[in-house]
């Protein structure tokens, strides 16, 4: 079951290494709302498609933890993208990777907060060595850098996203008993619903950037795979592992946003993002060597 879980979760967050290059793209071909509104309005169109049938048979369940479904889609789908994209305008993609590091972080806390789930030596050993990781590949190699970054606005947008993205995380624990597909579905119609007063903001302070032929190749890309294909493995993945371990993957997105770029963008590949990788990958497998049982 590991093994398998560990494969999804690495496809997921490929495919939203590939959403951080994506939203570096974007600047000047379309704005983040309405990157975030036409990237769920494509991925709700898709999914609806081919999850009707089972829509039909779980909207009972459905029916009585809408709230939740609700509450899901708005805070993990809206809420971090909208402010990814937002962040991306303000700030440097090293103080994105940096703060985004965070995220597994805030899920072990919020986590032992709420539910007491034990957090093993294995598992604190692995996310200092992912830390380190994230901080070569951020630093360029140099970690006294990091003491010299300066904070902004854009980097408290991007606080905003890592939480969003913990406590949607932390709520999968509570999921109903449904298919994937409806799992994904209701919260991507509710991210289109909450995207909607985000756009109609950003048109009325003649920010919308509607996407030109680059754009649009883009807010195919984000709504194919980093909504649809990346959300369903992400959430196959909790379920198989839980939220600790599972977040833990979610440092290897810096590190792929960095080898895409290298492959897409045409950067140079240095010997610090090799490192980066390795101290990464290391970090996942020592926490998950010495992991706690599931709670």
């Amino acid at each position: 079951m590991s093994s398998k879980a560990y494969l999804v979760l690495i496809i997921a967050t490929l495919c939203w290494g590939g959403n951080a290059v994506a939203g570096k793209l974007a600047v000047g071909h379309v704005s983040p709302m309405v990157l975030t509104f036409l990237r769920w309005a494509i991925a709700v169109t898709v999914i609806v498609a081919i999850s009707m049938p089972q829509l039909v048979r779980d909207w009972p369940i459905v029916k009585k933890r809408l709230p939740y479904f609700l509450v899901l889609g708005a805070v993990g789908y809206t809420c971090f993208n909208a402010a990814l994209y937002t962040a991306l305008r303000y700030t440097s993609a090293i103080n994105v990777a940096v703060i985004q590091a965070g995220i597994p972080m805030v899920i072990f806390a919020f986590n032992f907060a709420l539910f007491r789930t034990r957090i093993s030596v294995g598992q604190v050993i692995g996310f200092v060595l992912t830390m380190v990781g994230i901080g070569m590949l951020a630093s360029q190699g140099n970690l006294m850098s990091l003491i010299h970054l300066d904070m902004n606005i854009g980097d408290a947008i991007m606080l905003l996203a890592v939480l969003s993205y913990a406590i949607y995380t932390v709520m999968l624990r509570w999921k109903p008993q449904v298919n994937w597909r409806t799992l994904m579905a209701i919260p991507a119609i509710a991210a289109l619903i909450s995207s909607v007063p985000l756009v109609l903001w950003e048109v009325s302070r003649d920010a919308a950037v509607w996407p030109d032929s680059k754009g649009w190749l883009i807010t195919v890309y984000t709504a194919l795979f980093a909504s649809l294909v990346a959300q369903i493995l992400f959430i196959l993945g909790v379920e198989r592992i839980g939220p600790n371990r599972a977040g833990l993957f979610i440092n290897l997105i810096p590190v792929f946003g960095t080898f895409l770029s290298v492959l897409i963008l045409g950067e140079t590949l240095h010997p610090y993002q090799i490192i980066a990788l390795l101290l990464t990958l290391s970090g996942i497998a020592v926490a998950e060597r010495k992991k706690p049982p599931l709670p």
